[in-house]
């Protein structure tokens, strides 16, 4: 079987177009010459104006329909066939965000062991919605269909768990990104919180309730100095709205685990990098601009110090994920009441070994064979952090939870990657 690196499937969305309607005939004018019929005349237009925006509406939500449509005979097997159990104790997994680079390689790897998955996600356009189809096509390939939809749309995740009894929920729909959030904050709000609560309420009230595996953010660290990060370190000092979001993320989940007996594990990322990863990275975005021959821009702390990052490649990423799926105890609860005392955890996912960026640059510009143009600026007030360092202990002892992948190895993967996928051949685009 062909590896994720060589398998490529882009695909580009079409576009409903609806036509307008003619304009009216001309005769109608003429019926204004006469006063005593323009009170009438007047309420005609408004009674047909406002027919008109009710049927442009009705269009317009019908074609969001056909491009989304869910249920049906039909569609109820795709989902069920998705799921279907192919190993002995395996679980029945919705994965959410499941077009993303976390929720494609988590995906992969549950239907590799045996497990059925279902994957949900609303392709929106943060990033290239190019790369999101690429990942669905690949997850096609391998017989995991992706529900398309929003988190919020609690009726269509009801009929999610209608038609599959889940065990398990990896919860990785949201929006990502630090400084996008100073330019849209409201996404925040609308996929990391309310996003959050409309799933965990459809999961209150499912019979059996699944076990809940979430991303969190090492960003709930913010500006906290002791390092390495630590599960029992304060988490009330957000650098970000994007951070601030994912720590309201941690104490909701809290009440909700708390209230109605859901088994809940929170997962805090550190810096995934690698195959199939996200356009808005810095190790994304350096990789482009050296290949083209652009200026990258590298930000520098207080006092001309390096930023330095705990790079997590996703490979080990993925193993913390599904350690977490395994070790989840069932939730407790029965049509939204809590029978007993749940679980409820947090882990670093982390390499616990920062490497400083330009480090990172040098890594690149040797697997590349090309210079980069560093234009070196002082970090701005966006929200970004100067370091991060994962303290693991707690996810070894308790996961099994052991990194493998260093920078050098797991940036050469990337590369690799990276230059199959967009038709580069020694640095040159392939037509």
């Amino acid at each position: 079987m062909p590896s994720l690196e060589e398998e490529l499937f882009p695909s580009t969305p079409g576009k409903f177009k609806i036509d307008r309607p003619h304009t009216m005939n001309r005769h109608l004018h003429r019926c204004f010459a006469s006063t005593s019929n323009m009170f009438l005349w007047a309420l005609f237009l408004i009674a047909l104006t406002a027919s008109y925006l009710s049927f442009q509406s009705f269009i317009d939500s019908g074609s969001k329909y056909l491009s989304s449509s869910w249920g049906g005979i039909q569609w109820e097997k795709q989902v069920r066939n998705s799921a279907q159990i192919q190993r002995s104790g395996g679980l029945s997994v919705l994965v959410t965000g499941a077009a993303g680079f976390v929720g494609t390689h988590v995906s992969l790897a549950l239907k590799k062991r045996g497990d059925g998955v279902v994957g949900f996600d609303n392709f929106n356009n943060y990033y290239d919605p190019t790369l999101k189809r690429a990942r669905k096509s690949l997850l096609n390939k391998h017989g995991i269909i992706i529900v398309e939809g929003d988190v919020n749309d609690a009726r269509l995740l009801a009929k999610l768990f209608d038609v599959v009894a889940f065990t398990h929920v990896m919860h990785l729909a949201a929006q990502a990104g630090v400084r996008y959030a100073m330019e849209n904050p409201h996404s925040y709000v609308h996929s990391n919180i309310a996003g959050l609560v409309t799933l965990l309420e459809i999961c209150k009230s499912a019979n059996p309730q699944p076990a809940i595996v979430w991303a969190s953010s090492s960003s709930v660290y913010g500006l906290n100095e002791k390092v390495p990060f630590s599960e029992y370190d304060q988490t009330d000092q957000p650098a970000s709205l994007y951070a601030a979001t994912k720590k309201a993320g941690e104490e909701i989940t809290h009440a909700y685990s708390n209230i109605y007996g859901l088994s809940i594990t929170g997962l805090r990322f550190f810096t995934v990098y690698g195959p199939w990863g996200r356009p808005d990275m810095a190790y994304f975005s350096f990789t482009r601009n050296i290949l083209q021959g652009k200026p990258i821009t590298i930000y520098r702390g207080k006092n001309r110090v390096d930023l330095a990052r705990d790079f997590t490649f996703i490979d080990d990423i993925v193993k913390g994920c599904v350690g977490s799926l395994d070790t989840a105890r069932k939730s407790t609860g029965s049509g939204g009441k809590k029978l007993g005392p749940a679980q409820y955890r947090i882990f670093n996912l982390g390499n616990t070994s920062p490497v400083t960026v330009p480090t990172l640059v040098s890594i690149l510009e040797k697997h590349l064979k090309m210079k980069a143009k560093r234009k070196i600026v002082d970090m701005p007030g966006n929200g970004d952090v100067p370091f991060t360092h994962a303290n693991i202990s707690l996810a070894r002892r308790e996961l099994g939870y052991k990194p493998t992948t260093d920078l050098q190895t797991g940036l050469k993967k990337f590369v690799k990657w990276y230059l199959s996928f967009y038709g580069y051949n020694h640095g040159k685009v392939v037509n």
